[in-house]
């Protein structure tokens, strides 16, 4: 029996752990991927507190990783199937066994729906992002950056990296955008961005770095090649809460319903970082969730002892 289980090893995981470990919780972590989740592919880091040396997202959450084993993190890698709520019982199924805790924390992250197309996963970090608001700086005076979308995260980007590129081509497979009205008239009056409409990549094409992408017109069949510098992916994001298996109330979208206690509609389990319904989703962001669940898990526990 565990004090709390944490599903899950990106930052909201890791932190949690952290501080559960330095609040004396037996705590035992979930890994059912690389550790960092999307932060261990990340190039480099320069929007987090302190890391001013730009370091990668791997050595980032090596640090947290290490941080957390100090204080007596478990950590185990499993794929986790289910949930087991039985009155007061608490529990995680994975592919092998079962686990028991006092209290569990969901940190489970999101992963960006891929195009599927050549060159998508061999140029990520490359000129290949899921993030404006990562990476928009690296692209400072770039002649071209493409944005792939247009709903209204990928138009926003598309906004926000105006202020960095020269030019932002977003490529939408539709001939008008999803995006809400007021965003799109931003969008329209921006001189830096330009539409590609009816539209899909097939191919992202660089030797190292991007360099151009192969554009397919769905409409004519029509190929193009256009040179651009970077390539920002905004074709939606899906929460890894499949495990949940309506035990949690989630929104429609997938992501899980919990306010800023982190606390679910199940007493003794909460949710933190990229699989909980927030505005913004960022290392720094996961990584308060990850404090909040714990300093709530180690709550709950004490209240109920």
């Amino acid at each position: 029996m565990y004090d709390v289980i944490i599903i899950g090893a990106g930052p909201a995981g890791l932190t949690a752990a952290l501080y559960a470990g330095r609040a004396k919780l037996k705590t035992l972590v979930i890994s059912f991927g690389a550790t960092g989740g999307q932060l261990s592919s990340t190039s480099e880091i320069e929007n987090y507190p302190g890391a001013s040396d730009n370091p990668s997202g791997a050595a980032l959450t090596e640090r947290i990783e290490q941080q957390a084993l100090k204080f007596g993190m478990q950590k185990i890698t499993a794929q986790v199937t289910g949930l087991i709520i039985d009155g007061a019982k608490r529990g995680v199924q994975t592919d092998t066994e079962s686990y028991f805790a006092k209290t569990i924390i969901i940190a489970s992250g999101a992963a960006p729906r891929s195009l599927n197309c050549t060159g998508e996963k061999e140029l990520y970090g490359m000129g290949v992002s899921f993030c404006a608001v990562c990476d928009a700086a690296f692209y400072e005076g770039a002649t071209d950056v493409v944005v792939v979308g247009g709903g209204d995260a990928a138009v926003e980007e598309a906004i926000y990296l105006s202020k960095f590129a020269e030019k932002i081509t977003v490529v939408h497979r539709r001939d008008e955008l999803r995006a809400a009205k007021t965003i799109q008239d931003k969008a329209f009056a921006n001189a830096k961005i330009n539409f590609v409409w009816d539209s899909l990549v097939e191919a992202i094409n660089g030797n190292g770095m991007v360099e151009t992408v192969t554009l397919k017109n769905v409409k004519t069949g029509e190929l193009s090649v256009h040179a651009t510098e970077g390539v920002f992916l905004y074709v939606g994001m899906d929460p890894n809460t499949s495990f949940t298996k309506e035990l949690i109330t989630l929104n429609k979208s997938g992501y899980i319903e919990a306010g800023e206690s982190t606390a679910t509609n199940i007493p003794g389990v909460f949710a933190a970082g990229d699989c909980r319904v927030k505005i913004l989703r960022q290392v720094v962001t996961a990584a308060a969730d990850g404090a909040v669940a714990a300093i709530m898990a180690e709550k709950f526990i004490s209240e109920h002892e």
